[in-house]
């Protein structure tokens, strides 16, 4: 199958794919040189398996048609571990595509394991096997040659089979919700806007304090800026060790600049030695109150860290029974917050996650509940008054 690059041929796909109730979709980018994904192919099919290639590299294609796709709200647009090929429209279109499903959460929604990974669900759900030869392809690189165009399109002709099971099973155990509430924060503009002022929350450094902090928060915006006017990666520009020391030692003149490691010897006396000099010197002037606050994590007393134990195993048994990941159930720190508070302001107390963990959880807390082997399996007992245990 050739590609799609001609306009008419386009719209005619577009037309067609629009009467459909979901389309598959999935991207081909190259980000290893570029602040910007770069996009290098959209694969995308209906439900009869019918798929196509686009190729947004060559010639002089008018994806407008395929953008009034993605944001019709009558389609379902159904992707795998959707957040980088959602990241891509939204800089190409400024919105989000709408409504999506992403195969990736559903699939831990229905007990696939943490994070599966696309190959894993064909194989277990298809009971396909991909040919992964042409998995590292220069995907900006032409001609593309007809086995790395249906290596593409395998992508997305699978994964209308797997939407249509993980459906299925999500509406047998009434869990559809739970997927689209999942998808919450891919659904929200916020996640594909990288904010130059808030970029240095990316960037660990040790012991923080707050006048260190604001220091980083002006350089990090610097940088971030930088990269993106470059549209090259962030680590191009400089590296998050080097931003680290810059903020902790604050150099203020071109002599101080310079013994920074990683920092070239020339760059001090270059426009944009100078430009971090002042961003370091903006940073020293910010006003107590504006300065960031250092999160200081509270170790956990030894008999917290020991509920935090016992609520680990009961979040696998729970897990294990409901057939759901752990990771989309609890997270380290949502354990450590309940070992610590039964009104602790964490997802794994809300909504369906209370239920299929929270509720339990508090109960072992308060001694209503306990786990054990059973025949070399860990199972749940229920303690009576009389301090009996019954399953």
């Amino acid at each position: 199958m050739p590609l799609i690059t001609d306009n008419q041929r386009l719209n005619e796909i577009c037309e067609n794919l629009s009467q459909c109730e979901f389309i598959t979709i999935d991207t081909e980018f190259l980000r290893d040189k570029t602040y910007y994904p770069k996009l290098c192919l959209i694969q995308v099919s209906g439900p009869d398996k019918k798929a196509y290639a686009i190729d947004p590299i060559e010639g002089d294609l008018d994806l407008t048609p395929l953008f009034d796709l993605l944001l019709n709200p009558d389609i379902l647009k159904v992707l795998h571990a959707a957040r980088q090929d959602l990241e891509i429209f939204y800089q190409l279109m400024g919105k989000v595509v709408h409504p999506f499903f992403d195969t990736q959460i559903a699939a831990m929604v229905c007990g696939y394991g943490d994070s599966v990974g696309y190959e894993s669900l064909v194989r277990n759900i298809v009971n396909a096997q991909l040919d992964k030869s042409s998995q590292f392809t220069d995907w900006a690189r032409r001609p593309l040659s007809q086995k790395q165009i249906d290596y593409a399109l395998g992508d997305v002709t699978h994964l209308c089979d797997i939407y249509l099971h993980l459906a299925a099973k999500l509406e047998e155990r009434g869990r559809t919700s739970w997927v689209f509430e999942e998808e919450a924060i891919l659904e929200d503009p916020k996640t594909y806007q990288n904010i130059p002022e808030e970029s240095w929350k990316r960037v660990k450094v040790k012991s923080p304090k707050p006048k260190m902090l604001a220091v980083l928060r002006e350089v990090a915006a610097w940088r971030e800026r930088r990269a993106q006017e470059k549209n090259i990666p962030r680590a191009w520009i400089m590296r998050d060790d080097t931003m680290a020391d810059l903020a902790a030692q604050a150099p203020t003149d071109a002599k101080g600049l310079k013994k920074i490691r990683n920092i070239p010897g020339d760059m001090a006396d270059k426009p944009s030695g100078k430009a971090i000099l002042e961003c370091i010197k903006k940073g020293l002037a910010t006003p107590k109150d504006d300065m960031p606050v250092p999160v200081k994590k509270k170790p956990l007393q030894p008999q917290a860290a020991a509920t935090a134990d016992i609520l680990r195993m009961l979040l696998k048994v729970q897990c294990a029974d409901s057939e759901v990941a752990t990771k989309l159930v609890a997270s380290k720190e949502d354990i450590e917050a309940i070992a610590m508070d039964n009104n602790a302001d964490v997802p794994a107390l809300k909504g369906w996650r209370r239920e299929v963990f929270g509720e339990d959880a508090l109960a072992l807390k308060k001694g209503n509940l306990a786990i054990g082997l059973k025949n070399s399996n860990i199972t749940k007992f229920k303690v009576t008054g009389d301090t009996g245990l019954h399953e």
